[in-house]
């Protein structure tokens, strides 16, 4: 059983051969049954006009002749027809009269032939005439008909085969360019892009891939980026540790407070390393599309609070205070765990960038279904040119910002990052409101109950 073609080029072929030969066969056959209807047709009225020219000429000789039998001879010797053969039956059947046979027709075998009859009354007696007309030329015109177009119908369809192939393949050839093309591109040349030509059709198909590509251009260098990054900051703590230790080591004999001292630094760094691998774990969830997993009725109020308090001993010791305001009955439903680490983070991010005897605000506003928490600090504000990358993972304002300082956060420039993820996770949104020297403000809007 022949199969279906699985080639795009090969199926347009078939489907243009299709849609010219199938309607061109239904014209070539409704031409020729029409043809050949008009040629019966008009041969019926060349032999009803004979008969009836016979008749006339039969109802003239029986007026100038002495007998009916008189009349039919003489106008079956005088009345001749060159392709009817004309003959005159009584009531029985049987045969009183006839012309001669056409020319051509003397011998014993005797082409096709169409007959009609035509009946006649002479001095009130009925008699028949019959007329026999050759089909010979007719059948031989349509022979010729049906020649050529045997010839012709095949020399047609196979000419459309050719043409349709010659037009899929010149109409597939920018496809063929985009897959070439896309072939070719690879995770090290993402800065490729398909050619964009060919049709409205094609320039569509070629500008979505060409933005796909775009996105993952994106999307492998802020991952390259990404990994770059984590390693350098993985390093540090993993290189203190290897370090302390080696030099711990080195000497047989250490007193209490020397091991004490290097491995409160091994506690440190190993601290340092355990945020900053609970910071990519929980990012690394978050980017895989997983919701939230443990969702629970609590009030964003309370967690606020509780982040407040929380953070009071890192605020001390930085010298700077809390100005909290504007609480209101906030019910919702999500992670309490990573809610309250959203808090802690923007509180950190806060409190890092305040000077000495500053002050960090929190306010909440509830309105429209929504409610607003905006933490506010002192510090001399973002810059224009990093305002857009404080998202950014790994993204620090301030590079030489010391790694060693108490805080809640990795230190390694994901706090506001994983922030924001947790924003997004809960349907909500965190943003930079403000920014100048001396206030910055970061305001969360989540969807309250």
């Amino acid at each position: 059983m022949p199969r279906w073609p699985t080639s795009l080029r090969s199926r347009l072929t078939l489907w243009y051969t299709i849609l010219l030969g199938v309607p061109l066969i239904v014209f070539a056959v409704a031409s020729y049954l029409v043809f050949a209807r008009t040629l019966q047709q008009r041969t019926d009225r060349f032999i009803g006009d004979a008969l009836t020219a016979f008749a006339r000429e039969l109802t003239a000789e029986r007026r100038a002749a002495l007998t009916l039998a008189e009349a039919m001879r003489s106008t079956v010797e005088e009345v001749r027809f060159r392709e009817i053969q004309i003959a005159i039956l009584d009531q029985e059947g049987r045969t009183i009269a006839m012309t001669a046979p056409p020319r051509g027709d003397r011998s014993g075998t005797r082409p096709p032939y169409r007959v009609l009859t035509q009946s006649l009354t002479v001095d009130g007696e009925r008699f028949s005439l019959t007329g026999t007309y050759s089909l010979s030329d007719m059948e031989a015109m349509l022979a010729r008909i049906r020649e050529m177009f045997l010839v012709a119908i095949p020399l047609l369809v196979l000419s459309s085969a050719v043409g349709g192939s010659f037009l899929a393949k010149r109409s597939l050839a920018p496809v063929a360019s985009m897959g070439e093309q896309a072939a070719k591109i690879t995770a090290s040349n993402l800065d490729q892009r398909l050619p964009v030509g060919g049709g409205d059709e094609l320039v569509g198909l070629a500008g979505v891939v060409n933005d796909l590509l775009d996105r993952l251009e994106r999307s492998f260098a802020q991952q390259r980026r990404f990994v770059a990054d984590a390693s350098h900051e993985l390093r540090t703590p993993a290189a203190i540790l290897r370090t302390e230790a080696d030099i711990t080591l080195s000497r047989e004999h250490r007193d209490e407070a020397e091991y004490r001292a290097s491995v409160t630094t091994m506690q440190d760094a190993a601290r340092r390393l355990t945020r900053i691998v609970d910071d990519l774990f929980l990012l690394a969830r978050a980017d895989s599309g997983n919701p939230v997993e443990q969702r629970e009725a609590l009030y964003l109020e309370d967690l606020v609070h509780d982040a407040v308090r929380a953070m009071s001993s890192v605020a001390e010791r930085r010298e700077v205070r809390f100005e909290l305001s504007g609480l209101v009955e906030a019910p919702f439903h999500g992670d309490p765990d990573l809610l309250g680490r959203l808090f802690l983070n923007l509180l950190d991010n806060a409190i890092k960038f305040s000077p000495r005897g500053g002050t960090v605000a929190v306010a909440m506003t509830r309105r429209d279904g929504h409610c607003e928490i905006a933490v506010a600090d002192a510090g001399p504000g973002i810059p224009p040119d990093a305002r857009e990358r404080v998202f950014e993972r790994f993204f620090r304002v301030d590079a030489t910002r010391s790694r060693a300082e108490n805080s809640a956060t990795s230190g390694a420039g994901l706090g506001l990052a994983i922030a924001r993820r947790i924003a997004e996770m809960h349907a909500g949104r965190l943003e930079l409101a403000e920014s100048r020297p001396g206030r910055t403000e970061f305001r969360l809007t989540l969807p309250v109950d």
